[in-house]
């Protein structure tokens, strides 16, 4: 089964306004609508069980940083991720301390760059495919959003084999859990 339909069927799917830009609407605590939103939202398309990713812009529309501790899916476990370079080499870990968002500015999620990453999609993830996701905020508000699923061939990611992560359910080759990206 398509993971759109799942979704829909489970009343997960956001409506769309027309536009790509995911309007943030909170689902707990004080309002987070007027904080957080997430322009031109996408994930790559993906078979099931296979890590893939999510994209956007983070815009803060507010006069204090925010900072991002968190992202959940029905669609599959999350991680926040970064690309970092060790040893002339692109590394992928999780990142520590989650994504800042200066007051009145953005963040980029993009291949190659900080990313939301789905661990292990339950089901494929279809070009077409809409995915809803929850990002977590350090101040405990949250941000649902929803991202259209796109095939996207780029930044050449490659995962070395036996890779772990905690919350993949893959197994571990050594004590750094990274994937390495080819430039």
């Amino acid at each position: 089964m398509a993971l759109a339909g799942a979704l829909t069927t489970l009343g997960l799917a956001g409506c769309g306004n027309g536009d790509d830009t995911a309007a943030a609407a909170p689902t707990t605590g004080p309002s987070a609508a007027t904080t957080l939103t997430v322009k031109d939202p996408w994930v790559k398309a993906s078979k099931a069980g296979v890590m893939t990713a999510a994209f956007g812009t983070l815009v803060n529309n507010t006069g204090a940083a925010i900072t991002v501790v968190g992202a959940e899916s029905p669609a599959s476990p999350m991680e926040l991720h970064e690309m970092t370079m060790k040893d002339g080499k692109m590394l992928m870990q999780p990142k520590q301390g989650g994504f800042v968002i200066e007051a009145g500015g953005t963040h980029e999620l993009s291949p190659g760059g900080d990313h939301l990453m789905l661990m292990k999609p339950a089901a494929e993830v279809a070009a077409g495919d809409e995915v809803t996701f929850t990002l977590k905020l350090a101040d405990g508000k949250t941000v649902p959003f929803a991202a259209v699923a796109k095939p996207f061939a780029g930044a050449g990611e490659s995962y070395d084999p036996g890779m772990s992560m905690p919350g993949s359910g893959m197994p571990m080759d050594g004590a750094s859990p990274m994937a390495s990206m080819t430039p």
